[in-house]
């Protein structure tokens, strides 16, 4: 059967306890004077601790009051004496076992807990042992009390035995605990440790032998300091045992500094306040020298883990193809990429301290000035939402040109000011091809248009000499697939046209505008039979915007909402304005038509995106329409109607500049 591991312990404290017991009895201050080095009862408060919870604790408990008490009385202690000093020590280790579970720098190695690691454990531990010595001696002030009636209750002489048992723990119970850890100190230290050793025995000897008449304990001090800021911890403990037994041990025999006072009590009182001094300085520095290296040590490996990582994060981001920059809440450059500044025809350096603006040579795309203010990162900065912009950038170091896409999010750091990071990708290849691809499908769609127009009119002749035929619906039918054609290629280019054409920009006055699309949509339905949709215009601002792709957008927009109503329901459109940031000017348009399917509301304005089962249209209406705002500097979205089915289409215009035609507003 494997015994458990609290045994070896609990027998080594044992004899420590037997030993510190008979060693300290005889170490009595006055007739007959309580012992004034008592060991005892910080090894018997240690033992009950190492104890734990194993079958040996209630053992323990019953052998610390049987020890002290045959200790007590075969030193010539009396009968009733040592009967209540083995009470005291039983219940002081009782006591100070209750209180000290939370600390854990004090539990048994099979906890998995070290001693003493900090100086709160330090603190924790005195804490501790002024409890446990305060129960002892309130049962032995007691105990005094009934055994002799007569006797008077001294405060000095109970002060120097509370600092005595506090001494006991904070020393001589810390020393047992650090015991082990006295056989890991290094060569070096135990060379230097035999130095200070060597210089205090020494220095007390001078102060307690030959110079005892003069008041200079104070001037040993120095000593516990040196031991503390240079020694390991276990030495540093063993020293305080050493000397304060010394300091003890002069002051008993009737020597040194302290034992000139002809007052008994406080002479101990003194004495033991002197020893508790010397334990709290060694202890107290030694563990916040511990705790200095331990958090250097892990500043260390931090500091070598955080320099690993920024070494990975740069080689990293120097090799990415893409350009990264960092900028501060100013917009001058605080990291970039060698990326960045091949992207941008700017210098290599990764700092410049540079404002990134306009000056760099960056317009758009279609060439027309940009101002620092519409940049990305500006808006970043500024608090805004941005969604990747594609910028021209030319510059002597890019003389050709370069469209380079800004991807700007705002990044913050700490508590300090937020910065901006911007990844730049060069999409100028991209667009060459997709603008030769939409250039060639232009062409197509114009080539093809004349042989379309071939087509239906000879369909035409074919409805009229075949009618009242039945081949004439087969007419029908070529007649609708070329009418669907037209649409298709009028689409492509229409989308060429808002890509490409040259903007004109003018004050318009979107009141008349949109009056005269409606009026128009009104007459459609009349002229085909249908419900006349309801349209409700609210207050409508000008804008400044190029007249014909500016109709073809409010058009576009129309006719999607006319054509996406549920069978049998009326058609209805809400249409007005309101502010926008950026000398802006939103547009909505909302309806009671079916609605965008979930996760569809950014694919709606991709090219040839229809809805499933559609063949009215050709897939570019709201493409197109993406494209006129943009080329307008402006943003569209499309999102639920917030005030029941539907959909609402939000559109961004700049305001209009002319007064003349703000005037014509009309005012609702």
């Amino acid at each position: 059967m494997r015994l458990p591991m609290a045994v070896p312990p609990v027998v080594g404290y044992a004899v420590l306890h037997l030993i510190a017991v008979l060693a300290g009895a005889g170490t009595t201050i006055g007739d007959p004077g309580e012992p004034m080095i008592w060991p005892a009862f910080g090894i018997a408060a240690m033992w009950l601790v190492a104890s734990g919870e194993s079958r040996w604790r209630w053992a323990a408990t019953g052998a610390i009051g049987l020890f002290t008490a045959a200790g007590m009385a075969a030193t010539g202690a009396g009968l009733g004496i040592a009967l209540v000093e083995g009470l005291v020590a039983m219940l002081g280790a009782v006591v100070f076992a209750i209180v000290v579970v939370r600390l854990p720098g004090l539990q048994p190695p099979a906890a998995g807990a070290r001693p003493l690691l900090s100086l709160p454990d330090l603190w924790d531990l005195l804490l501790c042992a002024g409890v446990a010595a305060l129960a002892g001696n309130l049962l032995r002030i007691a105990g005094d009390l009934v055994l002799d009636g007569e006797r008077t209750f001294s405060v000095t002489g109970a002060a120097a035995l509370f600092l005595r048992d506090i001494v006991a723990v904070l020393v001589f119970g810390t020393a047992t605990r650090l015991l082990g850890g006295l056989l890991g100190v290094g060569r070096n230290k135990l060379v230097e440790g035999l130095a200070v050793f060597t210089v205090s025995a020494i220095a007390y000897w001078a102060v307690f032998s030959s110079q005892e008449d003069l008041p200079i304990g104070f001037v040993l001090i120095p000593l516990t300091v040196w031991a503390a800021i240079r020694l390991p911890t276990p030495l540093v403990a063993f020293h305080a045992v050493v000397f304060d037994c010394a300091a003890l041990l002069y002051t008993v025999g009737g020597h040194g500094p302290y034992a000139v006072v002809a007052d008994a009590e406080l002479r101990a009182m003194l004495i033991q306040l002197y020893a508790g001094i010397l334990g709290c300085v060694g202890l107290a520095l030694a563990l916040s020298r511990d705790e200095r290296d331990t958090l250097i040590g892990r500043l260390q490996v931090s500091e070598q883990e955080a320099t690993d990582k920024a070494t990975m994060m740069t080689t990293v981001v120097n090799s990415m193809t893409e350009g990264l920059a960092i900028l501060d809440h100013t917009g001058r450059l605080v990291l970039r990429n060698p990326a960045a500044g091949r992207l941008l025809g700017s210098a290599s350096a990764v700092t410049g301290e540079v404002a990134l603006g306009s000056d760099h040579g960056f317009f758009q795309p279609d060439g027309s000035p940009l101002s620092d203010a519409e940049l990305p990162h500006v808006r970043v900065l500024a608090g805004h939402d941005v969604e990747p912009m594609d910028v021209l950038v030319r510059n002597s170091a890019v003389p050709e040109g370069r469209v380079v896409r800004f991807n700007a999010a705002r990044l913050t750091l700490g508590t300090g000011p937020y910065h901006v990071v911007v990844v730049f990708h060069d999409v100028t290849a991209d667009r060459r091809h997709r603008d030769e691809l939409m250039s060639f499908a232009g062409r197509v769609a114009h080539d093809l248009l004349n042989p379309l127009t071939t087509i239906e009119g000879w369909a035409e002749v074919l409805e009229q000499e075949l009618a009242g035929y039945r081949p004439a619906e087969r007419v029908q039918r070529i007649q609708r697939a070329a009418a669907r054609m037209r649409t298709f290629l009028n689409g492509l280019l229409a989308y060429t046209a808002a890509r490409d054409g040259k903007l004109m920009p003018t004050t318009i006055n979107m009141a008349l505008l949109v009056g005269d699309i409606i009026n128009s949509r009104l007459d459609q339905a009349e002229s085909a039979g249908a419900a006349p949709p309801y349209f409700e215009v609210g207050r409508l601002d000008p804008v400044e915007a190029d007249p014909v792709l500016l109709r073809q957008l409010l058009e576009n927009l129309i006719d999607n909402s006319l054509r996406t109503m549920a069978p049998g329901v009326g058609p209805y459109l809400a249409i007005s304005c309101q502010p926008a940031p950026n000398g802006l000017l939103r547009i909505d348009i909302l309806d009671n038509s079916l609605g965008i399917p979930p996760g569809t509301r950014h694919e709606v304005f991709t090219n040839f995106h229809r809805e499933k089962g559609s063949t009215s249209t050709n897939g570019l209406e709201l493409a197109i329409c993406k494209r006129i705002v943009e080329r307008h500097g402006g943003t569209i979205e499309a999102t639920a109607n917030p005030y029941g089915q539907g959909t609402r289409m939000s559109f961004t215009l700049p305001v209009g500049r002319s007064a003349y035609a703000r005037a014509l507003a009309p005012t609702r």
